[in-house]
């Protein structure tokens, strides 16, 4: 606004008497061609922390002398505008670029939003009312930049990001882009656009944007490019070789985005959820495959590990092929069992000695003496255990079959020997046949057999495997003695002697008193019975000798 009369402005001199009014007079371009400011441009958009250039020019009549240029800012009617120059917030940043005589530019550096207000050029001349402030002046305001961009955009999609001001920059700008920090030198564009056309998950980042030839950089914005995990990794911890009782975690990597749910699934079965999956005192049983499932929308990835726990042997155990009897001939095998990680060094033992190795122990055509306790043992680099022992049981027909006599070797005529079958068998045989040789049929049975005649006799024995008889034994009866010999060294053997004298009773009785008492003498001295015999004159009925063989 300006005040004036005929083209001419009236204008007080800043420096009237105090006691005269203060009078502003604005000039409105156009209306005066002697006093005149003018701005270009009147608005102005400045980038935070930029420098300003405010270009200004002036005029005023002919005659005058300019005494004192200044700026100011939102100036008051009635109130003398302040020089900024003289302001401690503008005195370091206000740069006047004019002259005395027609230009007013001035540069204002660092501004800020509190800088935001309308700055005005004010002269002053060497007359009264020589003083002029060009109103309106030039209004600034001060924008920062900020990055639009969506929240998230998936992997394969075209994604604009916008670098965005509070106003329209005055200055033709040429924009620069960063991603975590770093410019991307090949987006540099008048457009403050930043299109990115099939992004991938390398443009994923923090983004910001900034004026060339300004240090103002906006903060940043954070693109989240989503997409599907390619795979999934398992790794164990600790590596290396896992023993019962050690704790073991399990971790599962996948590289989507978001994150994706992650579940644990061993033998089919959910076993823990999240990344992490930690075991604590880790038994046998924990051996095994695991999956991670990575599950991101409607795409499950899964990745294997295998844990392998090592542990000493246990549950040792042994085994024997087939069913039923074991029979002397036969082939037997002995299995050891035994639960142990790594698998172990197998022995065999029986009764304490050692006898074989290896998990399997194999007997061809076993014999009775293979017949024992047997056990083995189980050893690895984790500890030791024997198994409990197993029988061996040899079944085999009779053998070594044998005769043998019982009671007194003087036999009366009338009585009878006993004789008595012994067998070797396992199981031990319970059928016993005697035979007379020359008879087919069998003349008693019986473990022991009663002989009461004359005659050659054998046993056999039987059991479930099979029979086998005795050497014959001979017995013989003659008159009322009946004499066994048998074939087993020196006899030592009594000899019997029955008198019957028919003549004379008297004589009869002292002849056998005395020949009694002879014979009780010789029995109790029986090695010299030959002797007793000469002496006793006594005689002899005809012996009948049993002969056996011994096997």
């Amino acid at each position: 606004m300006s005040v004036g009369e005929k083209g001419v402005a009236v204008m007080m001199s800043v420096r009237m008497a105090p006691h005269l009014p203060l009078i502003f007079l604005f000039m409105i371009h156009g209306v005066s061609a002697d006093w005149d400011v003018s701005y270009s441009p009147s608005h102005i958009c400045a980038l935070k922390d930029s420098s300003v250039i405010m270009n200004c020019t002036y005029t005023y009549p002919t005659g005058y002398q300019i005494r004192k240029v200044f700026w100011t800012k939102n100036p008051v009617e009635g109130i003398e505008p302040p020089d900024l120059s003289e302001d401690p917030e503008y005195s370091q940043r206000l740069q006047y670029l004019g002259d005395e005589q027609q230009n007013c530019t001035v540069r204002l550096s660092h501004v800020t939003q509190k800088d935001e207000h309308m700055y005005c050029f004010r002269f002053i001349t060497n007359r009264t009312e020589g003083s002029w402030t060009g109103y309106p002046g030039v209004t600034l305001t001060v924008t920062d930049l900020q990055v639009e961009s969506p929240e998230r955009v998936t992997e394969g999609h075209n994604v604009r990001l916008t670098c965005k001001s509070s106003c329209a920059l005055t200055d033709r700008a040429t924009f620069i882009w960063y991603r975590n920090s770093q410019p991307l030198t090949e987006r540099r564009d008048r457009n403050n656009q930043l299109l990115l056309q099939s992004v991938r998950r390398e443009d994923a980042g923090r983004y910001s944007c900034a004026l060339q030839g300004h240090t103002y950089i906006s903060p940043a914005s954070y693109l989240n490019v989503m997409y599907p995990p390619n795979s999934a990794s398992v790794s164990i911890s600790p590596s290396g070789e896992i023993k019962e009782e050690d704790s073991v975690t399990l971790s599962c990597s996948s590289d989507s985005n978001p994150p994706p749910e992650i579940s644990w699934i061993k033998g089919g079965e959910t076993v823990g959820s999240g990344r992490i999956y930690s075991i604590s005192k880790i038994r046998s049983d924990h051996s095994g495959e695991y999956k991670c499932k990575s599950r991101y929308e409607d795409i499950n990835k899964y990745s294997a590990v295998t844990l392998n726990v090592m542990y000493p042997p246990r549950n040792v155990s042994v085994s024997i092929t087939g069913s039923g009897e074991i029979v002397e001939g036969e082939s037997v095998t002995l299995i050891c069992s035994s639960d142990s990680n790594p698998p172990p060094e197998i022995s065999w033992f029986k009764g304490g000695m050692f006898v074989g190795s290896g998990r399997i122990y194999r007997i061809s055509k076993i014999r009775s003496d293979h017949s024992g306790e047997y056990k083995c043992k189980s050893i690895n680099e984790h500890g030791e255990k024997y198994s409990d022992v197993v029988t061996l049981n040899v079944m085999y027909p009779p053998r070594n079959i044998s005769v043998s006599i019982t009671g007194s070797g003087e036999i009366v005529e009338g009585d009878s020997v006993t004789l008595i079958c012994s067998s070797d068998s396992n199981p031990p045989a319970l059928n016993f046949s005697w035979f007379k040789e020359d008879q087919s049929s069998s003349v008693g049975s019986g473990q022991s057999f009663s002989a009461l005649q004359s005659g050659r006799f054998y046993c056999e024995a039987h059991n479930q495997h099979g029979s086998q008889r005795s050497d014959t034994v001979t017995v013989t009866v003659k008159g009322r003695l009946v004499i066994l010999y048998i074939s087993i060294g020196v006899v030592c053997g009594a000899a019997a002697i029955i008198s019957m004298a028919l003549i004379g009773r008297s004589r009869m009785k002292r002849r056998n008193d005395t020949q009694e008492s002879q014979m009780n003498h010789c029995r109790r001295h029986h090695d010299r019975h030959k002797a007793c015999d000469v002496e006793m004159n006594i005689p002899i009925y005809e012996n009948v000798g049993l002969g056996k063989k011994r096997p």
